[in-house]
């Protein structure tokens, strides 16, 4: 009888333990999931003129979406992807894109004023005769033609950083 009682003790403790791991792991394992249901993915998407100021868009991707003139004033677009993207004559007043990737992207006659590209992947993007005032890019990968285009009318100091913009080209004084 006591024998028996030990068994079954090993087997309900085992078993316990193994009901204990399977919860945790399932635990652990949703944790990714429900985080990137936080997440929008607007890839190849037509968002011409839409409104996302102030929007918390962190980690979404942009990734070969049209957003001419879409309004991105004051967004958090750190960790984005926006990959062959089209940000033409797009408002990115005050936006944080820190450690974006933006690899060909089109930011031509973008409004930039006061936007944070700090460690951003700019490169083969086109910034031409977008507004860069007060702009900071800061450990930004930018190809060096488009980096001498913008240093021509490079000005201001981030509101945010206390950085100027020709400070964060690395523009010649």
């Amino acid at each position: 009888m006591m024998q028996e009682k030990k068994t079954w003790l090993k087997s309900a403790f085992g078993l316990a333990v193994i009901l204990l791991l399977i919860g945790l792991g399932m635990i652990l394992d949703s944790y990714p999931t429900l985080a990137q249901d936080n997440t929008v993915d607007y890839t190849l998407t037509n968002l011409q003129d839409r409104d996302f100021s102030n929007r918390d868009l962190e980690g979404t991707s942009f990734a070969g979406a049209l957003l001419r003139r879409a309004n991105f004033q004051g967004a958090n677009l750190k960790r984005t992807i926006l990959t062959k993207g089209s940000f033409f004559k797009a408002n990115l007043t005050g936006a944080n894109l820190t450690d974006t990737f933006a690899d060909r992207v089109v930011f031509n006659e973008a409004n930039l004023t006061d936007a944070i590209f700090t460690d951003a992947i700019l490169s083969s993007s086109s910034f031409i005769d977008a507004a860069i005032a007060g702009a900071d890019f800061s450990g930004a990968l930018i190809d060096r033609y488009q980096v001498k285009l913008m240093c021509d009318r490079a000005e201001g100091v981030n509101p945010v950083t206390g950085i100027s913009t020709r400070e964060s080209l690395g523009c010649a004084n």
